[in-house]
């Protein structure tokens, strides 16, 4: 790969230094799990599904499910592998991401095996302070929402919507202990404040996929199941994995009636009476 520019790097044809894809091989529409090897178990669902690239830790498949062009990029742990999976996708076409998930539930009534839907995301990584101010929202699009509460209520599935917290660590970040039992005062009091202003759920990217999201203009979304609940300490490796996949594969073909309805009638944003 002959890289061109140390800005962007990208080769002439424009294929991008960390997802090595070019224009012409994503969607518009891309799901964002963090492990690679979840990316051919949602490509499973849709009609037709090719496997594009796999360089660190991206791998990308697209596809099409009913008709819609669909892909499916990896971003691994963090903020700042996603930041970069995000950055790249959008310079090969993508504007809609939607990031399919696993979470640590820290309410009671958020079971193992549910799903969590984000409306926002408290921004406790640093990633997405390098975008932005801190005082700027991590705020899910709300037609990215609708489609993903509306593909929830379709296929029958446990759902929860509200605002979810990203850290950049597992351990002291999202309130345990690290090796040996070391932590801080800060650690042990961020998850009953958080329990207390009913953030529902711990994860790692959410937070910088919607900053970026929004000061790009970008729609983004997140879906994550819940593998453990720190209430009552059960962990449940993998619960709602699929669950998250089929909510979000139904979700692109909701929001692709949402953009064919716009489209038909000139409008920039989808409402109720376009349906």
């Amino acid at each position: 790969m002959k890289i061109v520019s140390t800005e962007r790097p990208a080769t002439a044809g424009k294929r991008q230094y960390h997802i090595a894809c070019a224009p012409g091989e994503v969607a518009r529409y891309v799901l964002l799990p963090g492990d690679p090897e979840r990316v051919p178990k949602i490509a499973s669902l849709w009609d037709q599904a090719k496997k594009v690239a796999y360089h660190r830790e991206y791998q990308t498949y697209t596809g099409k499910v009913d008709g819609v062009p669909i892909s499916s990029t990896s971003t691994g742990i963090g903020c700042p592998s996603l930041a970069i999976g995000v950055e790249e996708l959008a310079a090969c076409g993508a504007d809609t991401f939607i990031r399919v998930g696993s979470s640590g539930s820290i309410q009671r009534d958020v079971k193992v095996g549910d799903v969590v839907i984000s409306s926002a995301a408290v921004r406790l990584e640093g990633t997405s302070k390098q975008y932005v101010r801190v005082e700027y929202p991590a705020a899910a699009n709300y037609e990215v929402l609708l489609a993903l509460i509306e593909a929830a209520e379709k296929l029958g599935h446990r759902y929860h919507v509200g605002v979810t917290a990203s850290t950049d660590s597992f351990y002291l970040g999202q309130g345990r202990p690290g090796l040996k039992g070391y932590t801080q005062s800060f650690a042990k009091h961020v998850m009953p404040d958080l329990q207390a202003a009913r953030v529902m759920n711990f994860e790692m990217e959410t937070a910088a996929l919607f900053t970026i999201a929004g000061v790009y203009g970008f729609r983004a979304g997140s879906v994550c199941a819940v593998f453990a609940n720190r209430v009552t300490g059960e962990f449940g490796v993998g619960a709602g994995e699929m669950t998250t996949a089929e909510i979000a594969t139904e979700a692109v073909k909701i929001l692709a009636r949402m953009d064919a309805a716009k489209k038909k009638r000139n409008k920039k944003c989808w409402y109720p009476r376009l349906k």
